[in-house]
């Protein structure tokens, strides 16, 4: 399979979100990265069930929404039936991290898990087999535009291995200061899903940076 990527709508143009949307639509994107943050379990506010049922309704591509919350299993249905196809919690958020994979398998959508920069592969040892997805956080959660961390290149490694091992098919999505720089360095190491914001929104030319990452 070659490599997916999945712009991320928080560096999108909020003033003509529409506009946004139909550019990606008639790109090569893959999927839609939406993050939800609440301001508690990041330090900052984002999307909320209107602006992803608006989306819904114009996009014509799956949405990879990314629970940045607390107690995200109270949301979880309400979050699928807002339109998400892929719907990501954090392992550092979740209590009972089995009994929310589960919930968001029920309910139709693929599940995933992220794990924040400070937090070990190890920890997903005991779930690897039942998640669709890992999102590797390659930088601190909360802010577009941050500068990508290196030791996210031996994380992705690590999880590859593991993923191997225990013959799971979870893919590995890779969230964070992801540019034309790294991105060949991160697809070699492992990941599927390459989310970009700033690369993607800030450039001249929407559907031409989409098709390079594409390539690359």
């Amino acid at each position: 399979m070659s490599h997916l990527v999945s712009p991320s709508l928080l560096s999108a143009n909020f003033g003509n979100l529409e506009k946004d949307i139909n550019t990606l639509n008639n790109s090569k994107a893959d999927w839609f990265h939406i993050d939800v943050m609440d301001g508690v379990f990041v330090p900052n506010i984002s999307f909320g069930f209107p602006i992803i049922k608006f989306i819904n309704h114009l996009s014509k591509k799956p949405l990879d929404v990314h629970l940045m919350i607390v107690q995200p299993e109270k949301y979880v249905e309400r979050f699928v039936k807002a339109g998400a196809e892929i719907l990501t919690v954090h392992y550092e958020a979740c209590n009972h991290l089995d009994r929310t994979i589960h919930e968001i398998k029920s309910l139709g959508a693929k599940a995933g898990v992220s794990l924040n920069p400070h937090s070990p592969i190890n920890l997903l040892e005991d779930i690897i087999e039942i998640t669709d997805l890992v999102l590797i956080m390659s930088v601190n959660p909360g802010f577009g535009g941050q500068k990508f961390i290196p030791n996210s290149l031996k994380k992705i490694e690590h999880l590859k291995n593991l993923i191997i091992k225990r013959n799971s098919k979870a893919l590995i999505e890779v969230d964070g200061g992801v540019d034309f720089s790294n991105a060949r360095q991160l697809i070699d190491a492992g990941v599927d899903v390459l989310v970009a914001g700033n690369t993607i929104f800030g450039s001249v030319n929407i559907v031409d940076s989409i098709e390079k990452l594409k390539k690359i």
